[in-house]
């Protein structure tokens, strides 16, 4: 006989195991920027058009890069979820607008 299983127990499984993997992926992203941070330790100087910055370590680089990646995916996932509930709003609207009504 099966035992029953309660559907928030196995959710809130989910959820762990979610942030466990996320755990670990950005474990990884940091090791390898270190070590490759360490291998990499002389300067560049990074050039985008006209501009040039001033010689900074690779990994004082890839650090500020992601930082800013990450900030910015921050501030604008919200957007894409409003942008996403306008899809999901409008399918409904339509099919109330193409409603065929006898007389």
């Amino acid at each position: 006989m099966k035992e029953y299983q309660n559907p928030r127990e196995n959710n809130s499984f989910m959820k762990t195991l979610a942030n466990l993997l996320i755990s670990i992926v950005v474990a990884l992203w940091v090791v390898g920027t270190a070590i490759l941070a360490v291998q990499n330790a002389e300067p560049v100087s990074l050039r985008f058009l006209t501009f040039q910055s001033i010689q900074i370590p690779v990994g004082l680089v890839l650090a500020f890069s992601a930082g800013v990646g990450i900030i910015g995916v921050a501030l604008l996932q919200p957007l894409w979820g409003l942008a996403g509930s306008n899809e999901r709003n409008s399918e409904s609207d339509d099919t109330e607008f193409f409603v065929d009504e006898e007389f």
